[in-house]
């Protein structure tokens, strides 16, 4: 499923693409046929499309460079595979895991990085045939040049160089036949005429590796940009622990898709301006220069931030929708612009909305412990004065509480609390002056006379 560290990396591709009128590529890298299912391709679609990334070409987008799913270029990768082998730029390789494993503990044990040994890159024809005639499965080895140097400007972290004697020689098909990521990969881009590169730091030293295959078969070679990772408060790569969701969870639990962008556009990329931005206008404040080079700290806190500006900011129609079908099962159409407007500068999630609509429209009231203690501490006789307040002026908010701090006298919180309190079941929430019309004339009545009998007993 797609995760918040890979959203933000196709979320700083489509921002760069789209401040460059540039066009956003999705392509489907699903040659490990052990983990890669359909559905989980199709729930990347999804996510994408409800977050409005959207992609120019892709699955489902006619272009000139598919097809877009990896499983479906296998003709494509053997051809190069052929032609690596037939420039003398790759070799079979028979060595076993256990052969790997032991040959890279050596190393490891002996301060060594640890890299491709070169056991077979000796073979003689003869002994490759006589190993493939006893049904062994290689893999296919890429040589790398020794005593050779690869050097590229980052897009975000400058220049970087690599020595290839600390590369060692790479496998770009694994023994079942399938391409490996670092080939795919890199010929892809190639091939789909990609310019520009931007993915997380943990492939930057897959990095040079690409840029020999792609110029070793003569392919342009797109410009990279490694963004660092996203981490938790603790400092560790981000995970549930720390709050983090998979986008799909995201929009389960009610988030908003403007939320999301606001929070992660900024979690590594430092914008001038700090307010609520649309998407095209991220795009167009998005600069490379102003990605960072250090860890990103996920912060859910601010996360939620972002999700209360865009409640705020949604549009009508857009947030009734986003409330569900339960909370428009209880609110009338006919009150729902008056239900929207009171209650959402108090709404974070659906669920909030739903808590509003229950206690706005919905008997019996359920009284919080705090808010029955309110109740009691204010006495009988504030209610059956709130009650005369309403009676008298039911349709001027402001005169019915003029009335209720003359009789009871009281004001500030000594006079709203225990009338929010009977009223909606609550210590706080939206303005009273709106929720009392919502509520109906009727059951405020019932619901002060209701604290009249608590007060008293």
């Amino acid at each position: 499923m797609l995760h918040v560290g890979n959203l933000r990396t196709a979320l700083f591709s489509w921002l760069f693409s789209a401040s460059r009128d540039g066009t956003f590529l999705l392509r489907i890298e699903d040659t490990d046929q052990s983990r890669s299912e359909a559905d989980y391709a199709q729930a990347i679609e999804t996510d994408l499309e409800w977050l409005g990334l959207i992609w120019h070409e892709g699955p489902g987008k006619r272009g000139q460079h598919g097809p877009y799913l990896q499983s479906e270029r296998g003709d494509i990768y053997r051809n190069y595979f052929d032609l690596l082998e037939q420039q003398g730029q790759a070799y079979h390789c028979f060595c076993s895991e256990q052969q790997l494993k032991l040959s890279r503990k050596a190393q490891l044990a002996a301060g060594q990085p640890p890299r491709y040994a070169g056991t077979c890159l000796k073979l003689t024809r003869d002994e490759v045939v006589a190993r493939l005639a006893k049904g062994m499965q290689p893999t296919l080895r890429f040589r790398v040049p020794p005593g050779a140097t690869v050097e590229f400007d980052d897009l975000v972290r400058g220049p970087q160089r690599f020595e290839t004697g600390h590369i060692g020689d790479f496998v770009v098909r694994r023994s079942d036949g399938t391409p490996a990521f670092f080939f795919c990969n890199a010929v892809d881009d190639a091939l789909m005429g990609v310019t520009h590169v931007l993915r997380g730091e943990d492939h930057l030293t897959n990095t040079p590796r690409q840029v020999l295959l792609l110029e070793s078969l003569g392919l342009p070679v797109p410009r990279y940009g490694h963004i660092a990772m996203i981490v938790g408060a603790d400092g560790t790569p981000l995970s549930k622990r720390h709050g983090s969701f998979s986008v799909h969870e995201l929009s389960e639990a009610g988030y908003l898709p403007d939320a999301v962008i606001n929070y992660l556009a900024r979690l590594g990329h430092n914008y001038d301006d700090n307010s609520f931005l649309s998407t095209a206008a991220l795009a167009a404040q998005f600069q490379l220069e102003r990605v960072g080079r250090v860890p990103s700290q996920f912060d859910p806190a601010q996360l939620r931030y972002w999700q209360r500006e865009a409640v705020i900011r949604s549009d009508t129609v857009a947030l009734w929708e986003w409330m569900g079908e339960d909370v428009r099962h209880i609110v009338t159409e006919a009150r729902r612009d008056a239900f929207i407007d009171a209650i959402r500068p108090n709404v974070l999630f659906p669920k909030d909305a739903l808590h509003w609509a229950t206690v706005l429209f919905c008997d019996p009231l359920a009284l919080h412990d705090e808010a029955r203690q309110i109740i009691s501490d204010a006495g009988a006789g504030f209610y059956e004065q709130a009650v005369q307040a309403l009676d008298a002026h039911r349709d001027d908010f402001a005169a019915l509480m003029r009335y209720l701090k003359a009789a009871t006298n009281t004001k500030g919180k000594a006079l709203f609390q225990p009338l929010r309190a009977a009223l909606t079941g609550e210590t706080d929430g939206p303005e009273m002056a709106q929720l009392i019309p919502l509520l109906s004339i009727e059951r405020a009545r019932r619901r002060l006379q209701a604290g009249i009998n608590s007060a008293g007993s």
